[in-house]
């Protein structure tokens, strides 16, 4: 890969995830100061102002994993860590979709677990090809697994 070609890549690998999150972010921000203001939620739920730092970090951490196996020697084991990638990314689109624009917490709850499993699967899958990649998604399954935890306590308290 040429210089510039890296660096298309890296804008490319920024891009994709940070444009995931904002697009749903788009999708549901309506839903934060009317619905979701609602619903009952545990003391030890985080300020509505958490989540956005947090998850654009997430996204490029994502990004820079992403790059990291992108540019990697093009192998079958490279192309297959890519699809659990791209899996992960949709199902963390539609989350926020069923959460917070269809109200349906325990689908959504469903729906973690499942985007949890994918998160697993895309670390293994990168830390076959390039495991400091694996590590950048370290954070990402941390806080999706609070998400998840959080998720199930406020769908049993609604």
């Amino acid at each position: 890969m040429t210089t510039p070609q890296k660096i298309g890549a890296f804008l490319l690998s920024l891009i994709i995830p940070l444009a995931v999150g904002g697009i749903s972010g788009l999708f549901t921000v309506s839903a934060i100061p009317g619905w979701y203001q609602t619903i009952q939620k545990p003391s030890w739920n985080p300020p509505n102002w958490v989540f956005g730092p947090v998850w654009t970090t997430l996204y490029v951490l994502m990004g820079i994993a992403m790059y990291l196996i992108w540019t990697q020697p093009r192998t079958e084991q490279r192309q297959r860590a890519l699809y659990p990638n791209a899996a992960q990314l949709i199902l963390n689109f539609f989350w926020s979709l069923i959460f917070f624009n269809l109200h349906a917490i325990g689908w959504a709850l469903i729906e973690i677990i499942i985007l949890w499993v994918v998160i697993v699967q895309t670390m293994f899958a990168y830390d076959r090809v390039y495991k400091p990649a694996a590590w950048l998604l370290l954070p990402y399954i941390v806080w999706v697994t609070f998400a998840t935890i959080l998720n199930g306590t406020i769908w049993w308290l609604n």
